[in-house]
């Protein structure tokens, strides 16, 4: 017999990430990453410049101002008392826009005790505001039939509204 013996060692598998190809793919994450950031600042930068800017102040009241003439302009009442309620809804819903004051909420009392009433305006228009409501708050609430004529009320309601519009503070 063969005395030669042979020992049996058991020896770690080799490793066989060095039998794959090197593909280099860490490179193309920083690439990504940057296309991406460029991506995200064009679109933000579209966002802001797409924004619809909203209307000037200017233009506000310009659209209350026709708005609040074409409702006196459009009815005729025949009565004082419902020419003084169209002209004082007019009116106020003009301030309600132009001004941003809530007079169109406030009764004849509110709007004459609060004392930061029309500050947008300058004092001669705030006077013929607080004269003018006044004025209209007594036709709207006079217990009997007044003998205003209700062309009169209009035709002061307009010049209230054209006394406010270009009575703006700068």
């Amino acid at each position: 017999m063969n005395e030669e013996s042979t020992t049996l060692e058991l020896r770690d598998a080799a490793i066989p990430d060095a039998l794959m190809p090197g593909y280099g793919l860490e490179w193309w994450w920083g690439v990504a990453g940057i296309f991406a950031l460029i991506v995200l600042l064009v679109v933000s930068m579209l966002r802001i410049r797409g924004k619809a800017r909203g209307p000037s102040a200017s233009m506000l009241r310009e659209a209350a101002f026709r708005e609040a003439m074409a409702a006196l302009s459009g009815s005729a009442p025949a009565e004082a008392r419902d020419a003084a309620v169209l002209s004082s809804l007019a009116v106020r819903k003009y301030l309600s826009v132009a001004a941003a004051d809530p007079a169109l909420f406030e009764t004849h009392e509110e709007f004459l005790a609060r004392h930061n009433a029309l500050n947008a305006f300058k004092p001669e228009a705030r006077t013929a505001a607080e004269d003018g409501f006044t004025r209209l708050a007594a036709l709207k609430y006079a217990p009997l039939q007044t003998d205003a004529n209700a062309a009169n009320v209009i035709a002061e309601s307009r010049a209230l509204l054209q006394t406010l519009h270009h009575g703006f503070a700068a």
